[in-house]
């Protein structure tokens, strides 16, 4: 089964390789759990996949660092700069909102943006995002990590796929299905040849020849019902 696949290569530090749906950006995002980046991996984001390198957090993270979605900010800050009015994300062709929140680097990186310190960054977002799911770790986050940065940060919907199914979701379920800590960096799969998105033929051509995974976003949902279905029942 093609989930059972995901999950394994996503606990072994592999890439995966996430459609989300033709009904919301038609995109397919490589993407790994944060604890297992390293240089080599940002590398083959950045030449494999060709696009943004985010890290998708879990909601209970997110809350437990104090971490606002990023048109939150905007909203705040308007009063003072009208500029941030005009620039309101209220026509996204897919979605209601966007779940960019803040861009950071980690605080022992130079610039940030190479591949040494966007994987510093990453790997260390994971740890710290581990002990945030105990209890709030603003200091925590504060002491390790200064904004802006190279690497922003995806805030999940608070109800994960129940409220919202983009790559940001799917990608933090996987990881809690996978049972690694759901803080995963992602990067959309672009086509230098026509200059969009890559298509699933291609990704699974891409797949194939490196030995991936191509997960459709829906075995993710399916995945994740179950497990809330069994805790249902477990609880009742």
């Amino acid at each position: 089964m093609s989930l059972e696949r995901a999950l394994e290569d996503l606990s072994a530090g592999k890439f995966v390789l996430l459609y989300d749906s033709e009904g919301r950006e038609n995109e397919i995002d490589m993407i790994i759990a944060a604890e297992f980046v390293g240089p080599s991996e940002i590398a083959t984001m950045r030449r494999e996949a060709g696009g943004l390198i985010c890290v998708a957090l879990h909601p209970t993270i997110s809350k437990n660092f104090g971490l606002p979605y990023l048109a939150e900010v905007y909203n705040v800050a308007s009063s003072k700069f009208d500029i941030l009015t005009a620039v309101q994300p209220n026509d996204i062709p897919y979605d209601e909102r966007s779940a960019f929140s803040l861009a950071v680097n980690h605080r022992r990186t130079f610039t940030g943006i190479i591949d040494v310190d966007r994987a510093l960054t990453i790997q260390e977002l994971g740890r710290v995002g581990r002990q945030a799911f105990n209890g709030t770790a603003l200091d925590e986050f504060g002491k390790n990590f200064r904004s802006p940065g190279h690497v922003p940060l995806l805030r999940a919907a608070d109800e994960l796929l129940n409220e919202r199914r983009g790559h940001t979701e799917l990608s933090v379920v996987l990881a809690e299905l996978a049972g690694v800590t759901p803080v995963v960096a992602v990067c959309e799969m672009l086509d230098t040849r026509t200059n969009r998105a890559l298509s699933k033929e291609a990704a699974k051509e891409y797949a194939k020849g490196r030995g991936l995974i191509l997960l459709d976003g829906l075995d993710v949902v399916a995945g994740f019902q179950r497990k809330e279905k069994n805790e249902t029942s477990r609880d009742s």
